[in-house]
């Protein structure tokens, strides 16, 4: 496997010559609309800064950081990186990448969507996006269905253009029974602080698991990547993508919803799963889940933004005055959904006082690809500096 070569870029050099041109031929306007409400931003790296702000619709660079609220300095090389999209706000923040910071750091992140529109030319997302369309440019309904018996071209078109599929009925109930079955002896087998399992606490203060990572210890999740049905529909995006699954820790997952949750990474705000790096290259990839019980916004629900994938938008909470509200997937126990690693999703807290909620099989296809950073997994380091497992919430960290 070789890694692709990504250029380091001069500082200043950028900000003097090339994103000048850059602003001027658009680039400002289309960073402008992911940029509303934001205070001015100063990247420094040593002795030079510049500051990031909104002037008459447009992005403004000034030189220096007098004018800017929140000040981030990062090292030469990470900063390449996040201009090169490989390195991303969150991840630079869990990491602990940040030489040093004044201000809010969560103002950074909320100008990723900006800085990505700037250096990348990707467009901020916008309402109109989730208005779609199929090959033969038919309306989408975006709450559709689809099945096993349909056609694999009319499945890809659908996951191509909204960025989530949902395939009704893939599992048996006799198959789920042992799922369900080696899920729990999973639970029960994680421990806290074992860096194979995620961990939270609920309002009555228990510490409770959230996922496991080694789901393939079990033997019915080991054989998945083989099953015809799962090799058929990860088949399904015109991308060279393999299955995740040899060698990997984290090859399978399992993820369990709980209710009630107050510290750990449980509810999922709006988020794309390359967002602690890595988009350059584990970009375009897809995360196939497979539900053991009912997805229902009472028992956990799985939201989309349709079209997201397309676009660039920031860290959100589903509440937040004015944020899109997106696609609740109507997926039932034996349910399967495909979706785009960077298609923004949300997964919020139960409302039933009673489960069982949701639980479902994780299993991905991605690029083959080396860590920049030389590590396992882009989303390990948030277990790291964890001696209980709990993921700390990126309003939490960044503040």
């Amino acid at each position: 496997m070789t890694a692709k070569h990504f250029p380091d870029i001069d500082f200043g050099s950028y900000h003097e010559q090339e994103l000048p041109q850059l602003l001027a031929g658009g680039r400002g306007q289309l960073a402008a609309g992911a940029a509303r409400g934001l205070k001015p931003l100063a990247i420094r790296i040593g002795d030079r800064a510049f500051t990031y702000l909104i002037s008459a619709d447009q992005i403004d660079i000034r030189e220096g950081q007098e004018l800017a609220e929140t000040v981030i300095e990062l090292r030469p090389e990470h900063w390449s990186d996040l201009v090169n999209d490989l390195e991303s706000a969150p991840g630079l923040i869990y990491n602990n990448l940040l030489v040093s910071s004044e201000g809010d750091k969560f103002q950074f992140m909320r100008w990723e969507p900006a800085l990505r529109a700037l250096y990348r030319g990707i467009p901020p997302y916008e309402a109109a996006m989730a208005e779609l369309s199929d090959r033969h440019g038919n309306d989408l309904a975006l709450d559709a269905e689809f099945h096993l018996t349909d056609r694999d071209e009319d499945m890809a078109d659908f996951l191509e253009a909204a960025g989530y599929l949902l395939i009704k009925s893939v599992f048996s109930p006799a198959e789920l029974e042992v799922f369900r079955e080696q899920s729990e002896l999973l639970r029960a087998d994680a421990r806290p602080g074992d860096n194979i399992s995620w961990w939270g606490k609920d309002r009555e203060g228990e510490t409770v698991v959230t996922r496991v990572l080694k789901a393939a210890n079990q033997p019915a999740f080991r054989g998945l990547y083989e099953d015809e049905r799962i090799a058929r529909l990860g088949a399904l995006p015109p991308y060279d993508l393999h299955p995740w699954g040899e060698g990997r820790v984290d090859g399978v997952t399992v993820v369990f919803k709980n209710s009630g949750m107050v510290e750990g990474l449980s509810d999922l705000p709006w988020h794309r799963d390359c967002g602690m790096g890595g988009h350059a290259i584990t970009c375009p990839q897809t995360v196939l889940s497979i539900y053991l019980y009912d997805a229902s916004p009472e028992l956990g629900p799985l939201l989309f933004l349709p079209g997201s994938h397309r676009a660039c938008i920031g860290f959100f909470d589903p509440d937040e005055a004015g944020a899109p509200q997106g696609v609740t997937v109507a997926a039932k126990a034996g349910d399967v959904t495909l979706h785009y690693s960077d298609v923004m999703h949300a997964a919020p807290s139960p409302t039933a006082a009673q489960g069982p909620y949701r639980q479902s099989v994780l299993l991905n296809f991605a690029p083959q690809y080396e860590q920049h950073r030389g590590g396992r997994h882009y989303n390990d380091v948030l277990l790291e500096n964890s001696e209980d497992g709990q993921v700390e919430h990126m309003r939490k960290k960044a503040r």
